[in-house]
């Protein structure tokens, strides 16, 4: 079925049918993304969006949710918003903006379906408001190792808090999953680690899991490569040299990728969770889950208005 079918003819202001650049790898559910702000400041090395935004701290967009308001006559409510994929909804500047948090009072108040991706612990603020709506969080996490994290993740809240604020959500009944992304050769790749991670998610309340090799850009190479040096025969020898070149970005070969991911799907698979991949065109072995990015999750709540 066309992505087209359930899509507004109407040009959409800020929700935005969710296409990532009609990637063939892509297994996401028709859905929408939704961007309170541009930029990102938590200024991760691997960021894949700086390549096409620019590397900039996190700016709210103009006239946001007056254009949010008009958008919401025309979704079809059948479909996740997710918020966000590629701008964190949750940068440290929405903590005296709150921009997010009127964001998601206007989707629940129209019983839209919320899918929220985040590495922000701020996000715990607003339990009153997810959960009293069809609602899920992924919070990502690529290590447990606080201070590889600074490296790599400066502007974001450290693993430790992220784990802590998967915990909170999880025991005010939110459904929460994890993002194990992406998996740096060198770096966050210890299968005992990762394995170690998987556990440590499943215990503070998460369902699902989903993982995916770091894809490099031109940019995000040149930042990793600054950070840490020592990584760059390695990077040009598995990437550039014997990498494959997908829809626009350096992949790992395929093998390699296969190799260090299966260990988190195994150990995902055995703690009782759903697991899958990100755009790594790996095949039914590597998605046991019925959504790669969590939309599953989302809980089903009573649409009727009660008042009418």
């Amino acid at each position: 079925m066309k992505r087209e079918f359930f899509y507004s003819s109407r040009k959409l202001k800020v929700i935005r049918p969710f296409d990532p650049w009609s990637s063939p790898l892509c297994t996401c559910p028709l859905k929408y993304s939704l961007h309170p702000y541009t930029g990102c400041s938590h200024f991760c090395l691997y960021c894949y969006a700086t390549s096409y935004i620019g590397r900039k701290p996190s700016t709210p967009k103009k006239d946001f949710l007056k254009n949010l308001r008009e958008d919401l006559n025309y979704v079809d409510k059948r479909l996740v918003v997710e918020l966000s994929s590629s701008s964190d909804p949750y940068p440290p500047v929405e903590n005296w903006l709150g921009l997010t948090r009127k964001a998601l009072e206007l989707l629940a108040s129209r019983r839209i379906r919320i899918l929220i991706t985040t590495k922000g612990d701020i996000v715990v603020r607003d339990i009153d408001i997810l959960s009293k709506t069809s609602s899920a969080v992924m919070i990502t996490i690529t290590t447990l190792d606080d201070n590889l994290a600074r490296k790599l993740e400066p502007g974001a809240p450290p693993p430790s808090r992220r784990l802590q604020a998967l915990e909170r959500l999880a025991q005010s009944g939110i459904p929460v999953g994890v993002r194990i992304d992406p998996i740096l050769p060198g770096l966050n790749d210890d299968p005992l680690m990762l394995k170690e991670l998987v556990e440590a998610v499943a215990n503070a309340g998460a369902k699902h899991v989903v993982t995916s090799t770091y894809k490099m850009k031109p940019d995000s190479y040149k930042r990793i490569i600054q950070a840490f040096p020592e990584l760059k025969d390695l990077y040009n020898k598995l990437y550039l040299r014997n990498g494959e070149y997908i829809h626009g970005y350096r992949y790992l070969p395929k093998n390699i990728r296969e190799s260090l991911l299966e260990p988190v799907i195994a150990k995902a698979i055995e703690k009782g969770l759903t697991a899958a991949v990100c755009r790594e065109g790996l095949g039914p072995k590597f998605l046991k889950a019925p959504s790669c990015d969590g939309s599953h999750l989302t809980r089903q709540v009573n649409l009727v208005d009660p008042g009418g």
